[in-house]
């Protein structure tokens, strides 16, 4: 595997960058444009992109925020957690998690937490293999 960097997107040129690989998780973001413009609003709101770079592309992306809830108390909430299906199978998605956990213990998190779909058995699979486990439904309604 070729060496990569973790760092945080925070530049308009870095969000630009990380568009292709967030599209892929999120196949309705249409534009790149609007992606970053969304992906800044959120940041208002406590929302963080971590990337992990290779070769000077962002092979994987991890989107975060830390919240407090009656449920868990202080958490770290993963929004997007993504790797390109070209750079799969290298160990991304693993060191962007252990990233995350290193972050919600500094934010004195009591939790790392995550959805996934019923469906995403393969994400299933990999988020067990972290330590993660499932614990409950997700549930929503289109309004």
């Amino acid at each position: 595997m070729t060496d990569f960097r973790l760092s945080a997107i925070e530049s308009e040129e870095d969000y630009l960058a990380s568009f292709a690989v967030m599209q892929e998780l999120r196949p309705h973001l249409g534009d790149a444009a609007a992606f970053a413009e969304q992906a800044r609003r959120q940041a208002g709101q406590g929302y963080r992109l971590l990337a992990a770079w290779q070769d000077g592309q962002i092979r994987a992306l991890a989107g975060y925020r830390v919240q407090e809830n009656l449920i868990y108390g202080r958490f770290l909430y993963v929004d997007d957690l993504v790797t390109s299906a070209r750079a799969r199978g290298q160990g991304l998605g693993a060191r962007l998690i252990g990233a995350l956990r290193e972050e919600a213990r500094e934010q004195a998190c009591s939790h790392l937490v995550l959805d996934t779909g019923l469906a995403n058995a393969l994400a299933q699979r990999f988020y067990y293999r972290q330590g993660l486990l499932g614990a409950g439904m997700h549930f929503r309604q289109p309004l």
